[in-house]
């Protein structure tokens, strides 16, 4: 693409668009509605010359190139496609690489023997050179069909003849599996920025919705009637979010405008589907910027909604500050390449819900920890019905909850233990986060900072120093004497646990 400052008259097919001033017009000047077939695919596409546009081969990922030149050779159409290209053209390196082509999936597999096929609701073929995978999807038709469920990554039989698309009472897309031409492909494409091609045969970028303007315009604009691609699949919703946040892009106002209506319509989408899209837009390094695009666009409750009925209640209250602060550390973490974890993600999320009701508990006369406990268990149940946490991730979670307890009772010999902990880094990390926020006392979180500092020698006398009663004045390194209880009964199988923690 000819960058800014070029004459868009350059470019073969936008010859027509001429500026009132009488000067040249340029690719970052040019109106949106100017463009030939703004929101809707033009029949055939103008194609950008290798001359004038910056995409190189050499920024493109080695498997994706073998994966491109191999279907050429073997006589497909054969383009990189999507995302990749947006992002080649903003000078960014693309995470994934995504291939179209006109060859079947059974195609592919016979091409590669390093290929799966996977998917039920859309069918694709995985073509894996070591730990990357291309994605190759084959040219989808205009119309076509589908089934009842929605599950994205299944090992998958041969299509069947009859396949069509299916929609469901919202006019949600269930299946499209019905080939075509990339001349009908380019409608199943969101945004115009998205639904760019390019075409490994010559080095050109064929663009059929002005994309390559959206791309230098900074701007996302919905193919076709912004309510009806909304309706198709709401999850859209989320990626003009994701992309505006991740991007720096902002929604053309017809984009922007259905989003208040059609929000209602994420109820229907898959729990399991939501999860994977809530971690692309937390856990790729642009987690602040998302919540700002879905608080913008009104989409919090439907993704999180215990979390916006507490921000509703205390706007700016410590919950809040901790989401702030939390999303702000998990984007430096992704920033210096550190490991980032769901489990984390949602004990920031969750948290303000959960103590608030927690609290409520308390004031009814419930003990501290089973109110934890309680009000852990009925959050996280209601949250997983709209965004399905796996237990991997929420088991974790109630530890790391339960251990916050431990933190605020700090001293004695438990304290050293708990340094040992597995858990204890996560926990105390997400303490010093509760600091931060107003919501644990900071003097506390210092001297759990400091314990750490010391030689294992020396924390034993720190945390004794401090020590709960009864373990003060006890000598380091004697166990007191257990009572011994009448009748025989009791908790013949040992002590019982230091904390109930929340479950």
């Amino acid at each position: 693409m000819t960058p800014p400052g070029t004459d868009i008259a350059s470019i073969e097919g936008y010859a027509h668009i001429t500026s009132t001033n009488g000067r040249p017009t340029l690719l970052n000047d040019i109106r949106l509605d100017d463009l030939p077939g703004a929101l809707t695919p033009r029949p055939k596409p103008v194609i950008i010359s290798r001359a004038d546009h910056p995409i190189s081969r050499a920024a493109i990922s080695g498997a994706a190139l073998k994966v491109l030149y191999r279907l050429k050779e073997a006589g497909f159409q054969s383009f990189l496609v999507g995302g990749s290209v947006r992002d080649l053209l903003l000078g960014l390196t693309p995470k994934d690489f995504d291939v179209a082509t006109n060859a079947r999936p059974e195609d592919v597999r016979r091409l590669f023997r390093n290929c799966r096929l996977i998917g039920r609701r859309f069918r694709l073929a995985h073509v894996i050179y070591g730990d990357e995978i291309i994605e190759v999807a084959t040219f989808r038709a205009a119309q076509a069909p589908a089934e009842t469920d929605d599950e994205d990554a299944r090992e998958v039989e041969e299509p069947s003849s009859s396949d069509h698309r299916v929609s469901d009472d919202s006019g949600r897309i269930l299946r499209d599996n019905l080939y075509g031409t990339i001349d009908e492909d380019v409608w199943r494409r969101d945004f115009g920025a998205n639904a760019l091609y390019y075409n490994i045969a010559d080095f050109s970028i064929w663009d059929y919705v002005g994309g390559v303007a959206d791309v230098m315009r900074r701007e996302l604009r919905l193919i076709g009637d912004p309510q009806t691609r909304y309706r198709e699949d709401p999850v859209r919703l989320l990626r003009a979010a994701r992309f505006a946040a991740k991007l720096g892009f902002t929604l053309h106002p017809d984009t922007l405008k259905p989003i208040a209506s059609v929000a209602p319509s994420l109820a229907g989408v898959p729990a399991a589907r939501l999860f994977d899209e809530s971690l692309k837009l937390f856990l790729g390094g642009h987690a602040a910027a998302s919540w700002k695009s879905l608080t913008e666009f009104g989409l919090i409750e439907q993704l999180f909604p215990a979390v916006a009925e507490e921000l509703s209640i205390d706007p700016d209250g410590p919950a809040r500050q901790l989401i702030d602060l939390g999303l702000a550390n998990t984007d430096a973490r992704v920033a210096m390449g550190k490991s980032v974890t769901p489990t984390f993600l949602f004990a920031v999320l969750l948290y303000g819900p959960i103590v608030r009701l927690a609290e409520e508990r308390i004031e009814q006369g419930a003990p501290e920890l089973d109110a934890l406990a309680d009000a852990f268990d009925r959050v996280v149940s209601e949250q997983i019905r709209r965004v399905a946490v796996p237990k991997r991730f929420t088991l974790p979670l109630r530890e790391l909850y339960g251990m916050q307890h431990r933190f605020e009772q700090h001293g004695g010999r438990r304290s050293v233990m708990l340094l040992d902990n597995p858990r204890f880094r996560a926990a105390y990390d997400f303490f010093l986060l509760r600091a931060q926020a107003g919501g644990a006392d900071p003097e506390v979180a210092q001297w759990w900072t400091e314990i750490q500092e010391l030689p294992p020698e020396e924390r034993l006398a720190k945390a004794l120093a401090v020590a709960p009663a009864g373990e003060a004045g006890a000598e380091p390194g004697k166990r007191r004497r257990r009572r011994r209880r009448r009748g025989g009964g009791g908790n013949r199988g040992g002590a019982p646990p230091e904390t109930a923690g929340p479950g």
